[in-house]
Parts: structure tokens; sequence; C-alpha cells
């Protein structure tokens, strides 16, 4: 903490020598805790997300399976995002083999590099001082560390877009037009590629910036509408080049997953644009299969207290459909909620507070009309707020460690608003600003960690200790004789203990114990995160040691659930949870006995029911093992036409497939699912469990009907 209050400390009271002692090694500090915190025991045996693990794998196989990035080596079809975020882990995996910390060692440098660029732009717009606490803050921000610990696509977007922010920073401080220029294309650039990695969710800081840019830069009107088109131009080409390269590739390619036509185009516009926002059934592209599993959830399981199963009542304010089941009720306070707040919400009211300061003091940080300094202001300020508005009121699918885009513009804000009245602080008549940040601060605090004290409940009282101290000494400081002596550098150093202490220690256990984090990583105890703190659906426990769902069963014969022989497995089904990337004895036993009488078949095993089912065979083997229906098994791919085609050409001659109920994940799969299973039911027969050593004909199904039945299939 001693960095953070040298970070916060005003230029003017240090000398060029001390300047240029320190700070440059408080950079290095600060990257190397979060080299440290992003790296620590990521070597464990975890494999992240096996959705995407399985399709790095995947991914190493072909040329064809590299750019389109596909799930399953046979390339039937994509992850449900585009491959951006994919290409580093498979890059490194070729480099270091196939293991997990090849696959999370990119996410582990694309951290670190947003924590040092981050500096690099604050540190253009608002100082020295106010770079290295942001950078300080971006560390240890909880969400940010558990998402930088695993392999999901959001450590990237937020190195991309942290980049497009240093980007734009350099264009408005830029004195020649054509620089100025220059650096504007290179925002459009890199938010562009933000698409390539997450779609529209890069879109989202588009407003702040198009507004920051034509308030914030002196060139003449007409200049600046030119600018903005040329950047639209760059942002259009470096958004879509893969969209096209994917829908108007003329040879064989992967069935975009998610879409309901194959195009990359639907998906974009469908499930994983508009539909996250705006919900309906366009969320999965079975149509209603989401609502139709919810009977399932509702009959069987015990769902925790606030959330509700899919298909219950949605709309601002509720708790039901895919966002209350996931992310807790939409509305206004999503971000402070039981599910969001531990995540990212340290600090919000901090920089909630500064914007509104800010606002009213009429955006002077560093003289009357300073373009350059009122265009930060915006840029920041219209990233937080726009996007904390559309991740909170967002009514389809929604996962609370969306939250780590959240973190820059949160510790921008909040570093330029603690030197600012810091200032105010020493000289200036609003010098009551920073002691009331520092209460409000260490309020919310203690509101946060009382939620849960199981979880580190101790930080609670040691952070509204240190911060009555920290006012007491503030305000003592102002008004003692004594004040340009000692007490106010005291007075800081508390002051900015308060402000980190309780993320940090969220921060150093979520790194401790991270090694549980899975496809949806979350920090703090398990009740924090949605389903994200739960370690999985079924059975498997997160940092606190809390079930997900105490009476939901777990998946026998999966990762997660109860293996034949009754063995406890980390993790929930479908892959949700903790994987090291091993197979059950049954499912060894199921892929042996599919390989020993494939008679060479190209694909040895199809696996009906969702793709986390499916992830656990390509990972846990080197035999070509498919997919059936995308992520949740709703997917029309491979369609019946399909399996009719390579059944009869000896390709396919196994499948794992359900024993009934609508298929897919949760019963969500809808028609393409009902087809295949439909298709199965006429053209296989079921494997003798006896043969390769299962316990009955009827291996106890997981929550959603997964796949349990082993099936050879004839022409």
């Amino acid at each position: 903490m001693t960095v953070a209050a040298q970070a916060a400390a005003p230029a003017e009271t240090d000398s060029p020598a001390a300047r240029s002692r320190w700070r440059p090694w408080a950079l290095v500090a600060i990257c190397a805790a979060a080299a440290a915190l992003y790296a620590w025991r990521i070597g464990g045996g975890q494999l992240g997300n096996s959705y995407y693990s399985a399709a790095v794998k995947s991914m190493t196989g072909s040329v064809s399976n590299f750019l389109f990035g596909s799930f399953d080596p046979y390339g039937v079809f994509t992850v449900d995002k585009p491959p951006m975020s994919l290409w580093p882990q498979v890059i490194s995996a070729l480099i270091f083999g196939f293991h997990g910390w090849s696959l999370l060692l990119p996410q582990v440098v694309e951290g670190v590099a947003a924590v040092f660029l981050l500096h690099r732009t604050v540190r253009l717009w608002a100082g020295e001082n106010a770079a290295l606490l942001a950078a300080l803050i971006l560390t240890l921000t909880p969400i940010t560390v558990a998402i930088n610990r695993d392999n999901n696509p959001d450590t990237l977007l937020v190195l991309l877009l942290v980049a497009a922010a240093y980007a734009f920073t350099r264009s408005v401080r830029a004195d020649p037009s054509r620089a100025r220029t220059k650096w504007l294309l290179w925002c459009a650039f890199f938010i562009g590629c933000g698409f390539v990695t997450k779609m529209l969710q890069a879109w989202i800081v588009l407003p702040g910036f198009a507004v920051a840019y034509f308030v914030g830069t002196p060139a003449p009107v007409r200049r600046r509408l030119l600018d903005l088109l040329g950047a639209a131009g760059v942002l259009v080409v470096s958004s879509f080049w893969w969209t096209a390269l994917h829908d108007w590739w003329p040879g064989s390619k992967p069935y975009m997953g998610g879409s309901t036509d194959g195009t990359a185009w639907n998906l974009i516009f469908g499930y994983n644009g508009f539909g996250r926002v705006f919900g309906g059934e366009g969320n999965f592209a079975g149509g209603g299969g989401f609502r139709a599993g919810a009977a399932q959830l509702r009959g069987g399981l015990e769902l925790p207290a606030g959330m509700a199963p899919p298909g219950g009542t949605g709309g601002p304010g509720g708790t039901g459909g895919p966002a209350g089941m996931f992310g807790g009720g939409t509305g206004i306070g999503r971000m402070f909620s039981s599910s969001v707040g531990g995540q990212i919400s340290w600090l919000l009211p901090l920089a909630l507070l500064v914007l509104v300061v800010v606002a009213v003091q009429g955006v002077r940080v560093a003289g009357p009309g300073d373009p350059a300094q009122r265009a930060g202001w915006f840029a920041w300020g219209g990233w937080l707020l726009v996007t904390a508005l559309v991740f909170s009121f967002a009514q389809g699918i929604w996962h609370p460690y969306y939250t780590t885009m959240l973190a820059p513009a949160i510790a921008a804000i909040c570093a330029a608003g603690l030197v600012r009245f810091w200032r105010e602080y020493r000289h200036g008549s609003a010098w009551l600003l920073l002691p009331a940040a520092v209460a409000l601060t260490a309020g919310w605090a203690f509101v946060l960690t009382n939620r849960d004290p199981s979880w580190h409940g101790w930080t609670r009282w040691a952070v509204l200790a240190v911060g009555i101290l920290a006012v007491l000494a503030l305000v003592l400081g102002r008004l003692a004789p004594v004040r340009r002596m000692v007490l106010p550098r005291v007075s800081l150093v508390l002051a900015l203990v308060t402000v980190l202490f309780v993320p940090a220690v969220w921060s150093a256990a979520t790194a401790a114990t991270g090694e549980n984090n899975g496809g949806m990583p979350a920090a703090g105890p398990g009740g924090f995160g949605g389903f994200g703190g739960f370690g999985g659906f079924g059975g498997g426990t997160r940092t606190g040691g809390q079930r997900a769902f105490p009476g939901m069963p777990d998946a026998a014969g999966f990762p997660g659930g109860a293996d034949a022989g009754g063995t406890r497995r980390a993790g929930g089904f479908g892959g949700f949870g903790n994987r090291d990337g091993q197979l059950t004895d049954l499912q060894r036993r199921i892929l042996n006995y599919a390989k020993q009488h494939s008679d060479g078949a190209a694909i040895t095993l199809a696996v009906d029911g969702s793709a986390m089912t499916a992830s656990s065979f390509i990972l846990g083997s080197d035999d070509v093992v498919i997919g059936m229906g995308g992520f949740l098994g709703s997917d029309n791919s491979p369609s019946v036409d399909q399996l009719q085609q390579w059944t009869a050409g000896g390709k396919l001659k196994f499948v794992l497939g359900g024993t009934g109920g609508r298929g897919g994940m949760l019963g969500m799969g809808g028609g393409a699912a009902e087809q295949r299973q439909q298709w199965i039911k006429q053209h296989c027969t079921a494997v003798d469990p006896a043969a390769y050593g299962g316990q009955n004909a009827t291996e106890p199904a997981g929550p959603g009907g997964g796949a349990q039945t082993l099936y050879q299939c004839h022409a």
C-alpha cells in the first residue's frame, strides 16, 4: 500500500530526481504483482473453461480448425464466438504442448499487458501518479484476477479495449491533424479486433469514444466528422472481416455454433448479439427449448434464494429468465447485487462520485477549456456508464464475469478522481471530498463483505476501523496546525489502505484457491457470481466450499458427478466446474469400446447432449470425438442428413446419446435435438452395457437428460 500512497501523491511535491527513482520501479512492482496474482498455481492441473480448452486442442489439428475455431477435431461446428481469443492459446499449446499452464499463459500475459497499457494511457491523460494508482486498482480488481486465470475471451477483450483507449488518448493529444486521425483509426481498429474476440460487446464503448472525440478535439467540426467517418470505415472492416471469411468461404467449414443457419452473421445479431441484450427466444437456436427445460429445474432442484429457474418472470427488477438464472435480476441495482457486487462494485460508488463531482465542477482538471482532459473524462465516463447500463438491463444470458470489462474504466476514473480530491484536500476549498470518498468506499466494502462473513469476514471490521482512522486523520490533517507536515501523508496512506484493502484480500484469496475456477470464473465465496461462483451445476465446490445447488443431483458418469464406481469428482455436470481433462472410468470404457469396434471409422464417437459433455472426451483422449448440437445441444449440427451420410459412408458407427427427453443441456435442445434423438432411435441400437463394463442399460441421466447410453448405428 506504500506504492499506492506514493502513486496518489501530487507531482509537485516530489523532486525530479525522486520521481525518476521510484516511479519506474513502482510500475515494475505493480506489473509483477499482477503476474503473480494471475499466474499463481495455474499449472495445478486445471484446464479453465473446458468448452474453449477442447476447441484449442481441436484447433491445433488443422488450418481450417484454427481459422474458424472448430470445437471438435473433425470440424463439425465452431465455438459460439469468433476465435481470436483462442488463437494465442493455440499457438502457446503448439509451442509448449497442450496442458493447463500453456493454455492459461497467454491469459496471464494479456492481463499484465492490460495493466501496463492502462498505466501508459492514464499517464497521458491524468499524470504519472494517477497512472500508477489506476494500474494498481486494475491489478487488484477481484473479477479481473479470476478471469485472467481462466481462458474465457474477456481477458483479450479488455486488453484490446485498453489499447483502443490508449490510441484514443494519443489521438486527442496529437497536434498535427494527420497524427490525430492516424491514432483515431488505430482506436477503431482495436475495437474491431475486440469484435472478432467477443462480437457486439466490444462496441459498447463506441458511444463514449465518439462523443469524447467530438467534444475533445480542437479541429474544425467538419474535420472531426470526417475523422469519425473514417474511423467507422476501419471499424466495419476490422470487425466483419472474419464474419465475411467464414460465411463466404468456398470450401467446407464448420457450422457456426450458436446460430440458427450456420452463419456467423446470424450469430452476431441473434443469440450472441441482440439476444443477449433483449432476451426472448433468440437466446437459443432451439427456440423454446430453454423454457421447456424449466420444468426439470422447478421439479427436481433446490435453487439458491433469490435465483429463479429459467422461464420465470423477466423484465427490469425481475429475477427470472436466463439473465436472472445466471446474473441475478435485471435493473439499475444489478451491479451492486449479491451475485455481482463482490465481483466489480468495490470502487463503483467512488467512480460514480468522481463523475458527479467532475460534471458539477465543469470538467476542469487541468484548466478551463482543456480539450484533451475533457475528452478523457467523456471517454472513460462513457465507457463506464454505458457498459454498466447495458449489463444492468441485459435480458438475455448474462454472466457476472462480464463485469471485468468495467474494471479499466473504474480504475482510470477512481485514480484520476483520487488525485483530484487530494489536490482539493491540500489546496482547494472542497477538501471534504476526499474524506467523503474514503467513508463511502469503506462503508460499501463493509456491506459487501458482510453479505457472507464466512469468506474473510474479518476484513469488514478491519476496513471499518482503518476507514474511521483515515477519515479522522484527514479531517485533523486539514484542521490541525501540523497539516503541512506528517499528518496529511499518514492520512493519505490510511485512505488508500481503506480503498484497496478488501479488494486486495479478495484478489489474493481468489488467486490462492483459483485452481477451482471453471467455465464461469468468479471471485469470493460460492454465493457470489451466479453460476460462476459455484464450480459447476452439480456437486462441485467453489473456493468457499459451498455447493452450487444443494438439491441438484450429480451427473453420473460425467466429470463433476460420480463415475460408475461412485467416485466423487470435482466440478459440475456439463463441464462448468473445474476440469482436469481426465475421463471417468465409465467414459474411458465407452470410448475404448467404440474405438475397438469402429472398424477404422473417421469419427470414433459422436456425443449427443451438449458440447460440454463432449469436451471431456476431446480433452481426455486423442481420438476423433465430436459433439452434437453445439454448446447447448440445440444447434442443427450435425443434421440428421449428415448423420445418415456419415453412417452410410462408414464414417460413424457409435453415438453416445440420451435416454429420452428433449436433449441438450437442461432439456434446452428444441427441435434439432429432438430430430437427432429420433434418428438415433430409428437407426441405432443400444449396446449392452455389459460389453463395455457399464452397470445397466439406462445409466442415471443428468439434470438435462445428458448422454448416457452407447448406441451402435447402422446404414
